[in-house]
């Protein structure tokens, strides 16, 4: 079964607070995915609702088509400088804690990134677009940990 999912991240302030967006289709199936946090990022954002979507599929072998407006992901995976990373530690790469948890479920199945321009009129990219603003404007929202422990630094001086 193919699978299509549309994605898309939001921050306010960016950093601020922050939120993803997620479609499922699958024949007449739809599922709609979305969280927020108190303090992140847009790309963090765009990211982890890939994340979601594919962690989203119960098995494992699909053919997946995400379409999403970010470069930062699509070029990341369809240009393989993701699989360098990874190589190289993700030594000064933001969101390592994210492109290591893409990963593992990235290679579950068989993905194909589209890059589509967001605000451009696809439906489906509109309502991840809306369920992300609306994650991040939630109350109460929780932290992301690994973004807000890699912005502690401790300053000597």
């Amino acid at each position: 079964m193919k699978i299509t999912i549309y994605t898309d991240g939001a921050a306010r302030g960016n950093p601020g607070p922050g939120g993803y967006g997620t479609v499922l289709l699958a024949g007449n199936h739809r599922k709609e995915l979305s969280g927020g946090f108190r303090k992140t990022t847009n790309n963090g954002m765009e990211l982890l609702a890939v994340i979601i979507g594919l962690e989203a599929l119960k098995k494992e072998g699909f053919e997946v088509m995400v379409f999403s407006d970010s470069k930062y992901v699509v070029d990341a995976v369809e240009k393989g400088w993701v699989f360098s990373w990874e190589k190289k530690g993700y030594a000064k790469k933001k969101n390592p804690d994210l492109w290591r948890r893409f990963l593992v479920v990235y290679r579950k199945h068989s993905v194909k990134f589209t890059w589509i321009k967001g605000h451009a009129g696809y439906a489906e990219n509109e309502v991840c677009d809306q369920l992300a603003v609306a994650a991040s404007r939630e109350l109460n929202l929780p932290a992301d940990i690994e973004y807000e422990k890699s912005q502690n630094t401790t300053h000597l001086f």
